[in-house]
């Protein structure tokens, strides 16, 4: 093979009378002004005469994994990638596009322009653009539903959710599958080689000529469950914004002709490019990929290859199965042999269903399930390298496991507790070596649930911490590094949240009226859903706590009432809803005239309100906290608060997060609105003042 030219992070080389076009921008790919004029220069090259095809791959994993997001933000400079694309469609001679690793947006968009594509057998295919607040640009919305046909790609673009190599040849998006095998060859060729040698076979057999996608038509399909398909996918993207003009756009392919369905394509993405929406998703990608914690001085994780779970309930089983999953020995204590063997039942089942979902191969189960150790012992954990405590939420409890635990595992051995709420340092105090004791708090369920709250105590090594940080990276877990104090972040600002909730229930909202509100909001649930699926025997454990503390603050007592009738939520078939077998959620007279009665007999007058307001008063209430929380120095990123929310909490991700908000405001504009909300609130409001997001401004 000769290497003909190299025009920075695209190569150009000759096999024969197959040309192949290589993109060296590592590690993924990523499209930018400079690949784009490498494949442009490298098709202008060519020799057309003496070539029968050019092949398009990727060198290294990836075809190309989308576009740098840091381009997004400044204005398009040529070549774009549409003018990329064109030129592959019109090239004279066949493009055949090789997909592998992750070929998503921007690397799929030069795929659908090319004339065939074959892929390796793990490759991911996919359009996210929704999910960065924008939609595909170059081409992708008109070229995919002639490839796939309309319902396919509705589903594709407007979820955002990449589809396997194997989906992807079963709906025709490629031509062939690559039939490689792992490892080296029987020659001694690297398996680089071998899927070289694959691709120049498939182009030096190629006979299908130009097949440019944009001269295709879409396929007809049934335009009434079709509209149907489309009206539950938007209900899915909860409010995002460019989910619905991404439907607009594909359906464009319908009535418009390829170039001027493009152009439209076009003229959106750059309107949505710099909305709002747009900046808040692309703050957030970033936001969770810096490091979570930075150490004063070097420090390396320590090793850790197993883990030991204490509790085999819901969430201890939950945290067994995460842990099996990134690959850990696991030991999942539970005293109780019943408790024991239900927490086994709870993840065989989950990794079986995990091989029917085609997630994890029989192999892949298997191993897992291998790693697995059961115990009612609790010497049995002595070796292992981190405990995670998932018992009952009962200080006396934890305390007495962290003191046996103390006296099995080494001293080295991490110590970590999953309580939501408890002081950790309390949890264990007076055992040796506290700098091992920290909090790792997971979020139900825990398997699927990305949030993680890393919690510091005052003793709490940075090399606990790095090495919690390791462990949380490996899970594919978002962690947040936060100090031991009550709630943590995420429940501290959801007790915020819901107190507002409840306010304005007292003053003249009903349950149904706010979490309709806040669902279109964009909030995967509305609060009183939340508290009827958590169990509101749980909360008000959560009140009786500090029952002494209640006449400082305002108070609500209609969640209490709701628990003196045996309203418990979903587990009793009755809380603020009331619930079918298929535990589907219904008004409920019983609850109104509750409220009614509350309201009556502490002289409340109900008043109405709005969507508007009641959205307003539940942001501007996670906005005041959030501050609150940067005061007193919880978090160690202002950033934090937000990627807390919005993964564990069901925030909108398309709005940022409340700091995210804070900082679209003006100063006059915030201070106005946090005033308004300590006017309303009553009794015990900390009204937060605005120097601590000045502060952090002034850092960033």
């Amino acid at each position: 093979m000769v290497e003909t030219s190299t025009a920075g992070r695209v190569h150009l080389d000759q096999d024969g009378a197959v040309a192949i076009i290589t993109l060296d921008n590592p590690p993924v790919n990523s499209s930018n002004d400079a690949v784009r004029r490498g494949i442009l220069a490298a098709l202008d090259k060519i020799d057309t005469q003496q070539s029968r095809a050019v092949v398009l791959m990727g060198k290294g994993p990836h075809l190309m994994a989308g576009a740098n997001l840091r381009e997004l933000a400044h204005e398009p400079t040529e070549p774009t990638l549409p003018q990329v694309t064109a030129a592959l469609s019109a090239f004279p001679i066949p493009v055949i596009a090789v997909i592998s690793g992750h070929t998503l947006g921007g690397g799929l968009e030069l795929a659908l322009a090319c004339d065939s594509r074959i892929t390796t057998p793990t490759a991911l295919l996919g359009l996210p653009e929704v999910t960065v607040g924008v939609i595909p640009g170059a081409g992708g919305t008109q070229r995919l539903p002639r490839a796939v046909g309309l319902p396919k790609a509705l589903e594709m673009i407007i979820s955002g959710k990449p589809i396997t190599a194997v989906e992807a040849y079963e709906v025709g998006l490629v031509d062939e599958l690559l039939n490689t095998t792992q490892g080296e060859t029987s020659g001694g060729e690297a398996p680089e080689a071998e899927v070289l040698k694959a691709i120049l076979a498939y182009a030096n057999r190629y006979q299908g000529g130009k097949q440019p996608l944009a001269e295709c038509d879409v396929p007809p399909v049934d335009k009434q469950a079709l509209q149907a398909r489309i009206t539950k996918l938007l209900a899915r993207a909860r409010g995002l914004p460019s989910a619905p003009v991404a439907a607009e756009v594909v359906m464009k392919a319908t009535t418009l002709s390829f170039s001027a369905a493009i152009a439209e394509e076009r003229a959106q993405f750059l309107a949505l490019r710099g909305s709002e929406p747009a900046q808040a998703l692309r703050y957030l990608f970033f936001a969770e990929r810096e490091k979570p914690f930075e150490p004063t001085h070097p420090v390396k994780a320590a090793p850790v290859s197993r883990i030991s779970v204490v509790g085999a309930g819901t969430m201890g089983s939950g945290i067994a199965l995460c842990a099996l999953k990134a690959g850990y020995s696991v030991d999942l204590l539970e005293l109780n042999d019943q408790a024991l063997e239900a927490g086994v039942t709870r993840i065989t089942q989950a990794l079986d269903e995990g091989v029917k979902r085609q997630r994890l191969t029989q192999a892949q189960r298997h191993d897992a399930l291998s790693r697995l150790k059961p115990t009612q012992q609790l010497p049995e954990v002595a070796g292992t390298d981190l405990v995670i405590e998932a018992i009952v939420e009962e200080l006396a409890i934890k305390r007495s496991l962290f003191a046996d635990l103390a006296q099995w595992v080494s001293e080295s051995t991490l110590l970590a507790s999953n309580t939501s709420y408890l002081d950790i340092e309390q949890i264990a105090e007076g055992i040796p070596h506290p700098e091992r004791v920290l909090g790792l708090h997971f979020f139900s369920p825990a398997d699927r649930m990305p949030l993680m709250e890393i919690v510091r105590c005052k003793a709490t090594s940075e090399q606990s911490l790095i090495t919690a940080v390791s462990v949380a990276r490996r899970l594919k877990k978002k962690a947040i590094v936060v100090a031991n104090a009550w709630g943590f972040v995420g429940n501290r600002l959801y007790a915020a949240y819901r107190r507002q909730c409840e306010f304005m229930l007292e003053e003249g909202a009903s349950p149904e009226q706010i979490d309709t509100a806040l669902e279109a909001y964009g909030f995967a649930m509305g609060p009183f859903k939340v508290a009827d699926m958590s169990g509101l025997d749980i909360a008000l454990k959560m009140r009786q706590q500090t029952a002494d503390t209640r006449h400082l603050r305002r108070y609500v007592g209609v969640p209490d009432l709701l628990c003196e009738a045996g309203r418990f939520g979903r587990k009793t078939g009755r809380g603020y809803y009331r619930y079918d077998e298929a535990m589907q959620p219904a008004s409920d007279p019983e609850v109104a005239q509750l409220v009614e009665r509350y309201r009556e007999e502490h002289a409340i007058t109900p008043k109405a309100f709005s969507a508007q307001e009641i959205q307003q008063r539940a942001e501007l209430a996670l906005i005041n906290e959030a501050l609150l929380l940067l005061e007193e120095g919880v978090c160690q990123r202002p950033a934090d608060i937000d990627i807390a929310l919005v993964n564990g909490y069901g925030f909108p991700r398309w709005r940022g997060g409340p700091l995210f908000i804070a900082r679209q405001m003006s100063s006059n504009e915030l201070a106005k609105a946090l005033d308004k909300l300590a006017e309303v609130s009553g009794k015990g409001h900390q009204r937060a003042n605005l120097q601590s997001l000045n502060v952090q401004n002034s850092e960033e």
